[in-house]
């Protein structure tokens, strides 16, 4: 016989209501609360078998989130790793991987060393300064003279870039003597750097050539493409 519905109070259904606030922190939040319990049920077991047969259980439930990477090894690394993790690291079983540690878990990467550089003419970049070493090392010749073109020319495309006026082959060779320790000097030379309105004109195709495609395309105030009439006149009727 069924036993009577007895209506509960409502104030005593609060009091039992589990709130965020009060529970434990999640570790790795991604794989929820229920299988954070999981884990912490399966610590708690006294047979190690048993426990055991846990874990296993808790890794086919964590590898059915991802079924395409369940059977790679891996990823069956990475698993037994984070099931260790959310037990903070209280769980003993038998593992097919070796037992991550806190210390290492927690271990920081060592500080990378930017360079830290401030060059004196930053419009020209850090590479140039690299290719002013390289023609530094090289043995005097044709090889180098027209490396060394090659660097003025590309300083004065640099100088353009920054500023949208002009510059004389002068001031160029100027800093690269600077640049260069004084071991490039294009001062006495009768050499002639690409004229302003070329590397202008380059450097505008070049800036066109990085635009987005729609906003090469001016359309009309409605949003629609300008209409192109077609004056083919070979069309059969």
């Amino acid at each position: 016989m069924m036993e009577k519905y007895i209506k509960e109070n409502a104030n005593d259904v609060v009091h039992h209501l589990e709130y965020n606030a009060e529970r434990t922190h999640l570790i790795i939040p991604e794989y929820g609360r229920h299988l954070q319990k999981l884990i912490d049920q399966a610590t708690e077991i006294a047979d190690r078998d048993e426990r055991n047969k846990a874990a296993k259980y808790i890794i086919q439930v964590m590898g059915s989130l991802n079924p395409h990477l369940r059977d790679v090894p891996d990823f069956q690394h990475k698993l037994w790793d984070q099931i260790f993790i959310m037990s903070d690291f209280r769980l003993d079983v038998d593992s097919p991987y070796p037992v991550p540690t806190r210390e290492v878990i927690n271990l920081k990467p060592e500080r990378l060393a930017y360079p830290q550089k401030n060059p004196k003419y930053r419009f020209y970049g850090n590479n140039i300064k690299y290719m002013i070493n390289v023609a530094n090392s090289w043995e005097e010749g044709e090889m180098k003279s027209a490396l060394v073109k090659v660097i003025a020319n590309h300083m004065k495309k640099s100088y353009l870039s920054w500023n949208k006026d002009t510059v004389t082959d002068t001031v160029i060779f100027e800093h690269l003597y600077e640049l260069s320790d004084g071991k490039l000097n294009l001062l006495q030379s009768a050499e002639e750097l690409l004229t302003t309105t070329d590397i202008m004109r380059t450097n505008k195709k070049t800036s066109n050539k990085n635009m987005p495609q729609n906003a090469k395309i001016k359309n009309n105030k409605n949003g629609k493409k300008p209409f192109v009439k077609n004056n083919n006149k070979n069309l059969k009727p």
